[in-house]
């Protein structure tokens, strides 16, 4: 969908994610393109089902067969990643790329220490010795906001809370200094003010170590206080995607317009929050157009029989064939 001149961090363009089954081969990301830069936050934010987890997982080559990557091209710091070997991809993943997940319990094995856990990878993708790498450990511990860090590190996973873990999954993200975090989900089975928290333990620690992120998220709340970017998905595309407080203030496609509409706003009154009619398509429907004219409450002919492509400029674009005349007059005043 977006194209600029600037080598950036992570580039992924036209990646297409394909899931072979009885019924024929369901489509689960079609031609999706972003960029992400050193230092930035860029929100994926979307309904369950529009495809921001499995754009996170075929990042990092993480699709699980018999799914698989059908189409396009993942760049990591200018270098293609989306063809190199498992081996060659795990190494990536540890060093170059750290994770965190919904739910801490998938990354931490319970029958080993989080200082063990830390230790090994830190040992595994860095020089250090044991002895360092367990100071290294103490030192993300503390960093992350673990209490008694030199004592908590010989713990087992089920010692600490679930706020707890989850930092302590992001000191494990973090213990290679990658330069790109993706975070699936980090904060949506934590209370609020563990959810500020953490993001903002995220946030910190990525400044430090210069290092940007990728968020996947439904919450617009904690894209509004977190991202510089944002991108919108909807059914396997990104339909909008721009900075946050410009997308925020003044969304462009009728689908973002429909999740701002959703967001209750303090000392606003209304008799019933609004709602987004109809639900996202499964895989398997078969919609011509865009994908979103079902629900869409200012669908044309023309978004019947044709999917859009992406209007607009200064980085600010959008899927929808409402943009259309605008754009044309836009670029007739440039000429």
């Amino acid at each position: 969908m977006e194209r600029r001149n600037a080598d950036p961090l992570l580039k992924v363009e036209d990646m297409v994610v394909e899931f072979p089954t009885r019924r024929g081969v369901l489509r689960a990301l079609d031609g999706v393109s972003f960029h992400l830069d050193r230092g930035e936050v860029l929100g994926v934010v979307g309904e369950s089902g529009a495809g921001k987890s499995v754009t996170g997982s075929a990042v990092i080559g993480l699709i699980d067969p018999p799914g698989r990557l059908a189409g396009g091209k993942v760049y990591l710091a200018g270098e293609r990643i989306d063809d190199l070997d498992e081996g060659a991809m795990r190494r990536v993943r540890g060093k170059r790329i750290g994770m965190v997940f919904q739910d801490p319990l998938t990354s931490l094995n319970p029958l080993y220490t989080v200082g063990r856990q830390l230790t090994e990878t830190i040992e595994t993708h860095t020089d250090l010795t044991p002895k360092e790498a367990r100071a290294r450990a103490i030192e993300l511990l503390h960093a992350v906001g673990i209490p008694a860090a030199e004592r908590r590190i010989d713990d087992y996973p089920h010692r600490f809370s679930g706020g707890m873990r989850q930092r302590v999954v992001i000191a494990l993200a973090l213990c290679a200094e990658p330069s790109l975090v993706i975070a699936d989900e980090p904060t949506t089975a934590l209370d609020v003010s563990i959810q500020a928290q953490i993001i903002a333990v995220l946030k910190r620690m990525c400044r430090e170590q210069d290092a940007a992120i990728m968020l996947i998220t439904h919450d617009m709340g904690v894209i509004a206080e977190t991202a510089d970017r944002v991108a919108v998905m909807y059914a396997g595309r990104i339909v909008e995607v721009g900075p946050v407080a410009e997308l925020i203030r003044n969304p462009s496609h009728p689908y973002t317009q429909g999740l701002m509409a959703c967001i209750p706003q303090l000392g606003e009154r209304r008799p019933r929050l609004a709602q987004i009619d109809g639900a996202m398509p499964r895989l398997t429907d078969k919609i011509d157009g865009c994908a979103f004219h079902p629900r869409c409450p200012q669908a044309m002919d023309r978004c019947r029989r044709e999917a859009p492509p992406a209007f607009g400029q200064n980085g600010r674009e959008t899927a929808c064939w409402l943009m259309a005349d605008e754009t044309r007059a836009r670029e007739a005043v440039d000429g």
